[in-house]
């Protein structure tokens, strides 16, 4: 077998890249911004590989104007970035790196919970601002993560990993698993439904894939479910909350807050509602943005591609290719 073409559509540090170059023919691209959708386009005329982010979007447009790819590696868990039955049906095997980014996804899932616990944005606003009264009068309020309950939906790697963390801090942790393939875990409890889930929970934490079924699947009837006091976390994929439902409960304070690491359009329009209110904390999809994890991640989508250019086995392949 010859030396296969391959795309690298990110900016990666070259050592990563030394056992692609050793056997395939790789090209990186090295603009100052994303690849935009020609010049992504234009790469994929000839390759046979494509390593890249899982926000790259790999619609049937583009796969159909790459006759010869044969595998997509994808740095992240989630490959809802890829018209999965265009690539199946084109003979593209896509693979992704679950497992080695749980950890940090959760210790970021558990880091907004306490910043929505104790206010943290509102308390460090105190000092900035010059409102620091030595009485207390201007500090706001939080309140305890132990002996609240939270409700996680969808109990898979990242969810147990939230789980695991959540019962060290004395909370009560019940789940909802959108697959119903969630395994027992010591020290929670299924919920039984989204509902039951939803309604009893201080906290609320999805962890699912984004498919056509989970799309939205926090919305305006779910949302009412949740208690007025209650706390909405998303580390998973934007587009599993219907953003403008989420807005207008916060604004009429029939939830208590939200932290999102994720949304809909990424990065959001400056006329976003959801910038502009008080009891909101969002990131910039930062959940595996760890030195260690990123590392780790890149690692195994440079061995998936290899697998997968070379018929060798891989465990990370989510589809069959035809």
């Amino acid at each position: 077998m010859g030396r296969p073409a391959v795309f690298v559509a990110a900016r990666l540090p070259e050592r990563y890249l030394a056992p692609l170059e050793e056997r395939c023919e790789v090209t990186v691209y090295r603009g100052a911004g994303p690849v935009s959708r020609t010049e992504l386009s234009e790469h994929l005329r000839e390759a046979e590989g494509l390593l890249g982010p899982a926000v790259l979007p790999l619609d049937a447009g583009v796969l159909e104007s790459a006759p010869r790819l044969r595998a997509v590696s994808n740095i992240g868990v989630g490959y809802d970035n890829v018209d999965l039955e265009c690539a199946s049906s084109h003979g593209i095997l896509v693979a992704n790196t679950p497992g080695i980014l749980s950890d940090a996804v959760a210790e970021l899932t558990i880091g907004l919970m306490l910043t929505l616990a104790r206010r943290l944005p509102e308390s460090m606003a105190v000092v900035t601002e010059g409102r620091w009264d030595p009485a207390g009068a201007a500090i706001p309020m939080g309140v305890d993560l132990k002996g609240k309950t939270l409700a996680i939906v969808g109990m898979g790697r990242i969810g147990r990993q939230v789980a695991r963390r959540a019962l060290a801090f004395g909370m009560r942790v019940v789940y909802f698993d959108v697959a119903g393939m969630a395994s027992r875990l010591k020290g929670a409890s299924s919920a039984g439904s989204m509902e039951a889930a939803l309604r009893q929970a201080d906290f609320v934490s999805l962890h699912t894939n984004l498919t056509p079924t989970s799309r939205h699947l926090i919305g305006a009837r779910e949302l009412a479910w949740m208690k007025p006091e209650a706390y909405l976390i998303n580390t998973s994929r934007g587009g599993i909350v219907d953003q403008s439902a989420l807005c207008r409960v916060l604004r009429e304070g029939r939830i208590a807050g939200a932290a999102l690491d994720v949304l809909e359009e990424e990065p959001p329009a400056a006329d976003e509602p959801l910038l502009r209110l008080a009891n909101v904390v969002i990131t910039p999809h930062i959940g595996t943005a760890t030195i260690e994890t990123r590392g780790a991640m890149v690692e195994l989508a440079v061995r998936n591609l290899i697998a997968c250019l070379f018929d060798a086995p891989c465990e990370c392949v989510v589809n069959q290719a035809t």
